[in-house]
């Protein structure tokens, strides 16, 4: 019998009792909630047991209490970096996935820049979307491994370091998440909270900006989801005395033109030499806004973007990018030379059927059509292959005509090719007449009322 003392040393906590009050709706104690945390990850509860509650909670849902319970019991599983050994405020981004979202990669050396301390610890990709992990590693020689101690000198050193997961932080997020993965709890919005929720605090942050997508490519499809999401990681954020906000944005086609890790480093040079797509630019400079305004380096979000502006144009987040680069031992030549990235054998143009106007684009499917090329992982064994990828020729609202590319297919294998083709060609969605409106990049923006006064609008949302 699995069972530790609660509050009242004279009514023990067992596993079968807190799965049986979630299972009939009831509201978890944090004593409860934490026991459940700590004995699964110390092996004291079995996975069938963790698996009925992991169930209950996806049937049921949590109050806020709960939630915040439980982000804090995963978060308190392993090691919270102290990092106030730097005066400056640590700030950082996360993005719930997204088809071409390389903004982290843009967004810690720039915000860096600017006097903050971005401590980035990162994800691969799952399922389409892709990884900020896998991008930063078709840097030949880039390493993510670091150790704590090493992620420290690097943020000494230059203000920025984007690492992955380490064993120390959040051990029991990588236990429920392996367990989440085979039970059909993966989609649990209260679960999907507190997993993120717990690996960013654990970095030892002051402020947190979230990007929040929705759309077709998206993991929310629907922007009521998004938003509610967005909610309750605010609000957990700010339980815990995190300065927050969240941004809820589109994800009906891919940001930027290019889909897939060296395509995609690349475009983020480009951006970080002042030029680059305008939905990229655009949205970095909204999101590098907001954690300079929570960081305390601008006084208001609309400051913040005129800072980044002048950040880049001086060439100054290009250089701590170099840095970056250099501390965790990446090869610098591909900064001033992207040709030095990995590059595929092939390349091969899809073009449109017929005259037209693109209304819509399946965003998931193009992708997934990465994936296919290899640039993902169909399984969680396969390998990644840094060279492939997709590169937009048109994207939603635009004019193309019968022989045009829709896109560039960057491959190593013409089977995989094949399929990425066919993919892609469906993705996409001709009208006869224009008339489709753009949707704005950002829909709305959650604000959270601890740290500065919020008192500032961004453009992109109310």
């Amino acid at each position: 019998m699995n069972q530790r003392q609660g509050s009242d040393p004279a009514t023990p906590i067992r596993a079968v009792d807190v799965i049986r009050k979630k299972r009939d709706g009831q509201e978890l104690s944090r004593a409860e909630i934490e026991y459940l945390v700590q004995a699964y990850t110390g092996g004291e509860i079995p996975d069938y047991q963790a698996s009925a509650w992991l169930m209950a909670v996806r049937l049921r849902g949590m109050t806020r209490k709960e939630t915040s319970a439980l982000t804090n019991a995963m978060l308190r599983s392993g090691d919270v970096l102290d990092l106030s050994e730097f005066p400056a405020k640590k700030v950082d981004k996360h993005s719930t996935g997204g088809v071409g979202d390389k903004t982290s990669l843009v967004l810690a050396p720039l915000v860096a820049a600017g006097g903050l301390v971005v401590p980035m610890i990162s994800g691969r990709g799952l399922g389409h979307t892709g990884g900020t992990l896998d991008k930063l590693e078709s840097i030949p020689g880039f390493n993510v491994n670091l150790s704590v101690p090493q992620f420290r000198s690097v943020l000494d050193a230059c203000g920025c370091a984007m690492i992955g997961q380490t064993s120390e932080i959040a051990p029991a997020d990588r236990k429920l998440y392996a367990l989440r993965d085979v039970t059909a709890t993966v989609d649990s919005l209260y679960l999907i909270c507190a997993s993120i929720m717990s690996k960013k605090l654990a970095e030892g942050v002051d402020a947190l900006v979230l990007d929040v997508k929705t759309g077709s490519g998206a993991f929310m499809k629907k922007e009521e989801d998004a938003a509610f999401l967005a909610e309750l990681m605010v609000e957990t954020g700010e339980a815990m005395g995190k300065a927050m906000v969240a941004l809820i944005t589109n994800m009906d086609q891919p940001l930027g033109l290019c889909v897939g890790n060296s395509l995609e480093v690349a475009e983020v040079l480009d951006v970080l030499r002042g030029n680059g797509p305008e939905d990229l630019k655009e949205l970095c400079l909204e999101l590098a806004g907001w954690m300079l305004y929570l960081g305390g380096a601008a006084d208001t979000v609309a400051q913040g973007k005129l800072d980044a502006e002048q950040l880049i144009a001086s060439g100054k987040a290009l250089e701590k990018f170099r840095q970056m680069v250099a501390l965790q031992r990446g090869d610098t030549r591909v900064l001033d030379d992207p040709r030095q990235l990995p590059r595929a054998k092939y390349m091969q143009d899809v073009t449109s059927p017929k005259d037209g106007y693109i209304a819509a684009m399946d965003c998931e499917a193009v992708g997934t059509a990465c994936v296919v090329l290899g640039g993902g992982r169909e399984k969680k064994e396969d390998a990644v292959d840094p060279a492939v990828g997709i590169v937009l020729g048109r994207k939603i609202g635009d004019r193309i005509a019968a022989g045009e590319p829709l896109c560039t297919v960057h491959s190593n294998s013409e089977a995989r090719a094949i399929r990425a083709t066919k993919l892609l060609l469906e993705s996409y969605q001709i009208t006869d007449a224009p008339g489709v409106r753009r949707k704005s990049l950002v829909h709305r923006v959650i604000r959270g009322s601890k740290g500065k006064d919020q008192k500032e609008n961004s453009s992109g949302g109310k």
